[in-house]
């Protein structure tokens, strides 16, 4: 297989995932928001907030630290994850996805907990990387890194071929 039919194998395998683990994250938090929203009293305003604001706070706060990750691995800088509102959003719709799977249940438990855990783990993921799906710059990306890892350790980054 050519390298460019390589890469545009895994621009494809990229969106297959994002398409099939996006859409049942977001369905996924519709629902367990709804039904975690639906244990508040009757009248409480707050009913509603799960599964109004979870979703789009999840594709906002995922999408934007991936987009920001994706910046920096294009110029070479160091990785925005280390940005401490960056992890703190995607800690916070972590934690929010899972605590709402787990409360929208009668009956808790750690395989529902895990369940949660995972479904939060691929939606985040799918969402997360997005932009560099999206990015004409990823084979020159995935070009550029295969080039410095062939390079021996010590030796200088090697010229374009």
């Amino acid at each position: 297989m050519s390298e460019r039919g390589a890469l545009r194998g895994l621009r494809v395998l990229m969106w297959v995932v994002i398409a099939v683990e996006v859409p049942v994250y977001l369905v996924w938090l519709v629902q367990v928001g709804y039904l975690t929203g639906q244990k508040l009293p009757r009248g409480d305003v707050a009913r509603w907030a799960p599964p109004v604001l979870l979703p789009p706070a999840a594709v906002l706060f995922c999408v934007m630290a991936g987009w920001t990750w994706w910046l920096s691995v294009v110029a070479g800088t160091r990785s925005s994850l280390r940005d401490r509102w960056i992890v703190a959003s995607l800690v916070f719709v972590a934690a929010f996805s899972v605590f709402c799977g787990v409360a929208s249940v009668d009956d808790p438990s750690v395989s529902v907990g895990l369940l949660s855990a995972a479904v939060t783990g691929l939606g985040m993921t799918g969402l997360f990387f997005i932009p560099a799906a999206a990015s004409r710059q990823l084979p020159d990306v995935i070009r550029q890194r295969s080039r410095r890892t062939a390079a021996a350790p010590g030796e200088a980054d090697p010229g374009p071929q």
